[in-house]
């Protein structure tokens, strides 16, 4: 990858520069409706319960709580210190999870947990345990589970990890964004770097199995210079993963990114050289380049599926467990299994209500047809293995590939002509430079981006 990237053409790379999903589902959120059959939902279930070989469960919980705003998130998140409110919210995703487990068969077994935010960790080290507990006692977990959590070490003690230990957890993400002062100040994130290193420490001399560290590039006042810095400390650190995410600012669905002054952010061109140098510097200390803005060591479960191409992407980015049940539990969470997406109402109020009537928390969701259902997994290996087989897909699902994606293969031919991707012998492979343009690729692909059926003010692709 590093000789394609030295070379790497700005110019080109700008030219493809233009609002688009990032596909961690298909069809995307913004798709998503609140006219939504929900005996659908169920029936799905029950359809997976009654399988010879039912999936696994992958679990998300959705801990929203953050101690202070941070001006670049773009999660949903809320800002609150009051513990009896924190409080009574556990106390309801601990009826959710008993709820929910009354339609899933006790013989499936949970092969993936993550708690997102928010900030799990904003909980106390006795309320982790609590709600850990209540899972475990809840569900049967298989040996391998993949058990994650997100972390944030401002304000983390030692007892924290322990918790997240005793309660199972294997492994953690962090985010980091950059560890320059001016540019912490700008979005309200001010984490010393011997604050992450503490915590670091911390949780492998707890023996978690994995380290991921998130960076951001794109931040007001990051340079080319400062974030190579931020980079070395980073590899010094040597987490197992590391993501590089691009800044989004999109002030019109977070209002909060106000704060963050359009004039302080990198210019376009800065912002390739940043993630550039992310790419040239983790490469040349070993790691895997995985997708978008993923790495990995060589050795990692994640750099292992994708050189076996069982690489899956979900609504937390990658991930290497393919193929199981995903159940978002709390407020906003999504779930994605068969042919459904489902959210979560958004607000506590509104999720309180309907788990005091015993009813599980659905606000809206999807049914996908077939159309969607073979669009999906076309973009799902796009998006994972960089390359796509059009004999599998017409065995797959009994088309003539040609035929049926005319319109994305006559669109694509700008980018064959530019050496970003080229198809032969029935096959698309996506080059390393056009791995940096994956979206643009999938989008080719989008049956509502073809019907201009898609009118989202998504984020911009680099």
């Amino acid at each position: 990858m590093n000789n394609e990237m030295n070379n790497l053409d700005f110019d080109l790379i700008k030219k493809y520069d233009r609002p688009g999903p990032r596909y961690t589902s298909y069809p995307t959120a913004p798709h998503f409706s609140e006219e939504f059959d929900k005996n659908k939902f169920f029936a799905e279930i029950e359809s997976a319960n009654n399988r010879t070989h039912s999936n696994d469960l992958s679990l998300y919980f959705h801990l929203p709580y953050c101690d202070t705003l941070c001006y670049f998130c773009g999660c949903n998140m809320i800002v609150s210190n009051n513990r009896s409110r924190i409080g009574t919210y556990v106390d309801y995703i601990e009826k959710e999870v008993g709820l929910l487990k009354k339609y899933i068969s006790p013989e499936r077994k949970v092969s993936q947990l993550h708690w997102g935010g928010g900030t799990p960790t904003h909980l106390k080290p006795d309320e982790i345990r609590e709600l850990g507990e209540v899972i475990h006692r809840n569900f049967d977990f298989r040996e391998d589970a993949e058990v994650s959590c997100e972390i944030d070490p401002r304000g983390m003690t030692e007892e924290h990890v322990i918790a997240l230990k005793e309660s199972g957890f294997n492994r953690v993400s962090m985010g980091v964004q950059d560890f320059d002062e001016k540019v912490q100040k700008a979005v309200n994130r001010i984490q010393p770097e011997s604050i992450t290193r503490q915590v670091v420490d911390w949780v492998r001399k707890h023996d978690f199995v994995s380290v991921n560290l998130d960076l951001m590039y794109g931040l007001p006042f990051q340079k080319v210079k400062t974030f190579e810095k931020t980079i070395d400390k980073i590899i010094d650190i040597s987490p197992n993963r590391i993501a590089v995410f691009n800044y989004a600012h999109v002030p019109w669905l977070k209002k909060h990114m106000e704060m963050i002054k359009a004039e302080d952010l990198p210019a376009p061109e800065t912002k390739l050289k940043l993630f550039k140098l992310s790419i040239d510097k983790f490469s040349e200390a070993g790691y895997v380049f995985i997708g978008m803005d993923h790495f990995a060591k060589p050795d990692d479960e994640l750099t292992i599926a994708l050189r076996e191409k069982k690489l899956y992407r979900n609504f937390q980015g990658y991930s290497t467990r393919s193929g199981t049940d995903l159940h978002a539990l709390g407020i906003t969470g999504i779930s994605q299994f068969g042919r459904i997406y489902s959210q979560n109402v958004k607000t506590e109020k509104e999720y309180y209500k309907l788990l005091d009537d015993e009813t599980l928390p659905l606000f809206k969701g999807y049914y996908l047809n077939d159309d969607d259902v073979l669009r999906r997994e076309v973009i799902m290996r796009i998006m994972c293995d960089f390359e796509l087989d059009f004999t599998k897909i017409e065995k797959q699902f009994n088309i003539d590939f040609e035929e049926y994606f005319k319109w994305g293969l006559d669109n694509l031919k700008e980018m064959i002509d530019d050496g970003l991707v080229e198809i032969k012998n029935k096959k698309l492979v996506v080059n390393n430079t056009g791995r940096l343009l994956i979206r643009n690729v999938a989008m080719n692909f989008d049956g509502f981006i073809e019907r201009k059926e898609d009118n989202t003010r998504y984020s911009r692709t680099v």
